[in-house]
């Protein structure tokens, strides 16, 4: 069965079971209620999820309870070797589990395999990083003194991923966690959980002991405060909006447990004369548009010089015109719909403000009419943007490019931080001294230079400003699930 040929009536062939995963178990909701699943190309029904109660929920604290304490004297050989076994397996599926992907979350399925394979090597990263969790000794000031350093694991932990990238972002927090000896217990996003839930097949298959890896599905408000002000939970870990961050941070607080966050986005992308213009033009527009624009490190607000922005802008709605929008199941597809109508409506609203300010639609604009089912919208460019805008102030989650220029360095670097958010941005020029300067003044915690492709299992992913705290990947990446121990030993007597 060719991608193209895989249809909603397919779906049982390739989706892993619709149940929570709890303490090495498939289950239902203890009360049976459910919500379906819709696949956003087609509206229709892929399969209904449990909704968690909270005595689903007690269990599952209870079996993350019971994991951790077994887990944490697991060697670190042994959860290298599980791990690594989790990224072989993950690979071995991921035509499987691209589709599964495209099924319920809507992206062209070869983006869907990329995503696949870059959570596999979230489990290969960490397969090492679990041998590399170093500790120290420290000469004090007394010879009879030793002084140890020691990390452990912090506890278990309730992550939280979004449905935009459901494979990648679970596959973030999941890996350090046990990578750490954590136990772990995931919400998986609720309108496109398969592709979390597949990690628990993954995880049977590899003998991960029950409790370490623990996968609820409900209404994300109820499972999250639930979880987080259970005592079993010692860290939380989200991938989210803003607004859901300061909530869930409000919630750990409480309890004062760690938290990390990796909230919303608004990149600059800043193109300096210098730069070669046809290339960032083309770099620019697909990776705008990948995932339909819903990224939240997408390239975001372009920022050109004016002396090359008509070029650009040219260059741009070239290679937007170029794009074809559909189901993400079709062959050549390379923009597939938004989530919900809801976020289809969000970003008509963005586009109608911007245009009812003064904005230039340069192509798109609306959604496209050749659908007639589907949350589908046309990749859309739009010129004569000014500063105050919505679109330029709030982040699209959306195939919306809002184009504006600029004259110097300073103005280019204002511009680039005029807004709350600080995830990610991107810098286009052939100028060594621009590329540093740039890189450095712009208040993000991620910096791509003439490329857009900067997340990577081996680098830190993570923001300043709004965009939250914490890293998620590189060797700082398991930081954040480890806690640090002092031991002062005092010696006896030399012998």
């Amino acid at each position: 069965m060719t991608t193209s040929q895989v249809g909603d009536q397919d779906r049982s062939e390739l989706l892993p079971r619709t149940a929570m995963f709890i303490d090495g178990e498939w289950c239902a909701a203890s009360d049976g209620r459910t919500r379906s699943v819709d696949n956003p190309a087609t509206e229709a029904t892929l399969a209904s999820v449990p909704l968690a109660t909270a005595a689903d929920l007690d269990r599952a604290l209870a079996a993350a309870a019971d994991g951790f304490a077994r887990w944490r004297r697991a060697s670190a050989w042994e959860r290298s070797d599980v791990l690594r076994r989790m990224a072989f397996a993950i690979r071995e599926q991921a035509d499987r589990f691209a589709l599964v992907m495209t099924l319920e979350q809507g992206k062209p399925v070869a983006q869907a395999r990329g995503e696949v394979l870059a959570s596999a090597d979230q489990f290969d990263w960490y397969a090492d990083e679990a041998r590399r969790i170093y500790g120290r000794t420290v000469d004090g000031h007394r010879t009879d003194t030793r002084i140890l350093v020691r990390r452990e694991p912090v506890g278990p932990v309730a992550a939280f991923a979004p449905w935009n990238f459901p494979s990648l972002l679970s596959a973030r927090k999941i890996a350090p966690a046990v990578a750490a000896g954590c136990s772990v217990v995931v919400m998986a996003p609720i309108e496109a959980p398969f592709s979390t839930l597949l990690f628990a097949e993954v995880a049977e298959q590899v003998g991960l002991p029950a409790g370490v890896l623990n996968i609820v599905t409900g209404e994300p408000p109820a499972v999250s405060r639930h979880l987080i002000e259970s005592p079993v939970i010692r860290k939380v870990s989200l991938t989210g909006s803003v607004p859901v961050g300061v909530e869930l941070a409000k919630l750990a607080a409480t309890g004062m447990k760690t938290v990390s966050m990796e909230l919303g986005g608004h990149a600059p992308v800043l193109v300096f004369p210098d730069a070669d213009v046809r290339r960032a033009a083309t770099v620019a527009a697909l990776g705008k548009f990948r995932n339909a624009g819903q990224v939240c490190i997408a390239a975001s607000r372009f920022i050109v010089h004016e002396s090359v922005s008509e070029e650009f802008t040219e260059v741009f709605v070239e290679a937007t015109r170029k794009l074809r929008v559909g189901d993400g199941r079709a062959d050549g597809v390379d923009v597939g719909p938004l989530s919900t109508a809801g976020r289809r409506a969000a970003v008509q609203e963005l586009v109608e403000d911007a245009v009812g300010r003064g904005a230039t639609v340069r192509f798109g604009g609306s959604a496209p009419e050749e659908f007639q089912v589907g949350y589908f919208f046309t990749p859309t460019v739009l010129t004569d943007v000014e500063p105050d805008m919505r679109v330029m102030n709030e982040e699209p989650f959306g195939p919306i490019a809002p184009i504006t220029t600029f004259v110097g360095f300073d103005e280019a670097i204002a511009l680039g931080n005029a807004t709350p958010y600080g995830l990610g941005g991107f810098v286009f020029t052939e100028d060594l001294t621009t590329a540093f300067r740039a890189s450095e003044e712009l208040e993000v915690g991620m910096v791509g230079v003439n490329h857009l492709t900067i997340a990577t299992a081996e680098a830190p992913f993570g923001g300043v400003k709004v965009s939250g705290y914490g890293r998620e990947g590189g060797t700082e990446g398991i930081d954040s699930y480890t806690v640090t121990k002092y031991t002062s030993m005092l010696l006896g007597e030399r012998p």
